[in-house]
């Protein structure tokens, strides 16, 4: 369980990487401010027990964006790492790819940048 301090910091630089996500879709075409308002509102983050995993929506269907590793507790991976996924529940664990407490990440849109 995430302590109430950590939660509020893991929150702000949650909102920061959806942001990003969302600034990413906006500078595909800037032009279609319902479809950008649109996809930034789909944007969603549900808790699991090890991770934050990171939804969206274009039109009726709903997709995993990418999944952030929530606690120290992984023999592989540390708190913030961003995480592709590999199916709806599961993220991909070969590796990160960045870190939400690092500014140095780059993500896409679609999920989380390819090696």
């Amino acid at each position: 369980m995430i302590e109430s301090n950590e939660r509020d910091t893991m929150d702000t630089y949650m909102q920061t990487l959806l942001n990003r996500i969302a600034h990413d879709f906006k500078m595909q075409d800037p032009s279609r401010t319902e479809a950008i308002e649109e996809f930034e509102q789909s944007l969603a983050v549900e808790e699991g027990r090890k991770y934050l995993k990171i939804t969206k929506k274009l039109g009726t269907q709903t997709m995993v964006w990418g999944f952030v590793v929530k606690g120290d507790d992984d023999k592989k991976f540390v708190k913030g790492d961003i995480l592709m996924a590999a199916s709806w529940a599961s993220p991909a664990r070969n590796q990160a790819r960045g870190n939400i407490f690092d500014d140095e990440y780059d993500v896409r849109w679609t999920g989380p940048r390819y090696l």
